[in-house]
């Protein structure tokens, strides 16, 4: 116990991610969520009796990495475990008596994002460094000198969270540098490179797509703005403007329609907006419905917003662009013969005559829209379609959300779960038996199941109004001034 990452093939475990334990601590509010006292238990004991002396005694940590998955992950438990305020709260999570204890995880918590505030203070602009060595207070580069956009720019909703909880503005000031930086950058409609120099705090290169490297930066320009509640209107307004223009570039830009049935899809500009566009969307990319659905209606249902009157033109479509593209991702799924998506798909387009492998399932309309290329096969137990199933189901109290993300659970517990315990990564959605790759991301528990899990709750358990989750589904508390929280409902 305590590996970052399980081989349930060969029941072994490994720390491909430093060392900290990563899937216990990625996967603990998921226990406090669904009740399970004794993982619960287990886990928070581990946490409290070894996780501090790792963090005093590993060596390299990726600072986007640790902070989603560790420092997220310790400060949603620390939350749901009664830590800033008594009972349950908003969440709807009863704190059982089998809790984690709070103060401990906090104590941790400080420790390592201590450790993790080196990449800010070690780069000669606001723009952190990629790699913290966590025993030596030491941070760097990664290898090329370049940070991902989206690595450095998804690190404030839990250093903001961690400033509010211990009254010590240090960690909120040094990430929200990052946002206020980039605020001043050169944009495509909106739209940013997927690469950014620590060195001189520009972008570098062209590339620009919401999958990897650039998919969480969008999110958190929406979600840094929501939980600050506070400061929506105020010193924060830019960022909730810099996600509008984001999304009207990203319509202007990258959404496409497929041939022969259209559906609606993002794509890339790897060469900018200048260069040729390419019909490949990343499964990553599937959070995005999620965040236009939120961005909507702010949380709230859209039966509530349109009721009173909350909704402008723009968020009606975005919506419609939201539920358009969660039926694209699914379909993604259900094109492959084992109901399971592939790691990139790439789309027919008009003019493009190229065509390529379809997933296997030849029972699907969309057989002949979808292409999915032998390098790209893989299913890693990605969580981002079934997040934005969850939060469409919220906002549009729609059941088609939750029947298909049933079919996806299916496919799951069909495919990848191993009876001696644990899920696998596949290397081949389009086959049958697939072939099994000997890993389960810790994302699997932290964040896959628990979407999956909240989907088909019956009480609204950590409503989309007062909490954020983080892009690793650690749920995180509204931030509201003692007036505004008075004045909640």
């Amino acid at each position: 116990m305590g590996y970052d990452e399980l081989m349930p093939l060969s029941h072994r475990g490994t720390d491909g991610l430093g060392g900290l334990g990563a899937t216990i601590v990625d996967s603990l509010d998921t226990a406090i969520i669904m009740g399970a006292d004794d993982v619960v238990s287990e886990a928070s004991k581990w946490i409290e009796d070894n996780l501090m002396k790792r963090i005093s005694e590993k060596g390299q940590v990726n600072l986007f990495e640790t902070t989603i998955r560790v420092l997220g992950g310790l400060l949603s438990a620390y939350h749901l475990s009664g830590g800033d305020h008594p009972g349950a709260g908003d969440s709807g999570v009863p704190v059982t008596y089998k809790k984690a204890n709070p103060e401990r995880l906090l104590e941790v918590s400080k420790d390592l994002a201590d450790r993790l505030l080196l990449a800010f203070t070690s780069s000669p602009t606001a723009i952190p460094l990629s790699d913290v060595i966590l025993r030596d207070h030491t941070a760097h580069a990664a290898p090329d000198g370049l940070s991902s956009t989206s690595e450095a720019s998804t690190l404030q909703l839990e250093f903001s969270y961690l400033s509010k909880v211990l009254g010590d503005p240090k960690y909120d000031r040094a990430a929200m540098k990052v946002l206020e930086h980039i605020h001043t950058l050169p944009k495509v409609e909106g739209l940013v490179p997927i690469y950014i120099n620590p060195s001189s705090g520009q972008f570098s290169g062209e590339n620009i797509r919401l999958g990897s490297r650039g998919d969480s930066y969008y999110e958190y320009l929406l979600k840094v703005w929501v939980q600050q509640e506070e400061y929506r209107d105020s010193s924060l307004k830019y960022l909730f403007e810099m996600y509008t223009e984001a999304m009207r570039g990203v319509k202007h830009l990258l959404v496409r329609k497929t041939v022969p049935n259209g559906l609606v899809f993002v794509g890339e500009l790897p060469f900018g907006r200048n260069g040729g566009f390419s019909p490949k969307m990343d499964h990553l990319v599937c959070f995005l419905p999620g965040t236009l659905a939120l961005g909507a209606t702010k949380g709230i249902t859209k039966r509530k917003a349109l009721e009173t009157n909350l909704l402008t033109d723009e968020d009606i479509e975005n919506l419609q662009l939201a539920e358009d593209l969660a039926k694209t991702c699914v379909e993604m799924y259900f094109v492959t013969s084992t109901g399971l998506a592939p790691e990139i798909a790439y789309f027919h387009i008009e003019g493009d005559t190229e065509g390529g492998p379809d997933g296997g399932n030849k029972s699907s309309k969309y057989i002949n829209d979808i292409v999915i290329k032998p390098l790209d096969r893989h299913n890693l137990l990605r969580p981002e379609t079934v997040e934005s199933l969850f939060v469409l189901y919220r906002i549009t109290e729609d059941s088609k959300y939750r029947e298909w993300g049933w079919q996806i659970f299916q496919a799951f517990e069909k495919y990848t779960k191993v009876d001696s315990g644990g899920y696998t990564s596949l290397d081949d959605v389009t086959s049958l038996p697939p072939s099994t790759r000997d890993k389960m991301e810790t994302f699997f528990l932290g964040e896959t199941l628990k979407y999956l899990y909240l989907l088909f709750d019956e009480n609204n358990t950590l409503p989309l109004d007062k909490y954020v989750f983080n892009t690793e589904a650690h749920p995180l508390p509204v931030m509201r001034s003692a007036e505004q929280a008075s004045h909640s409902v």
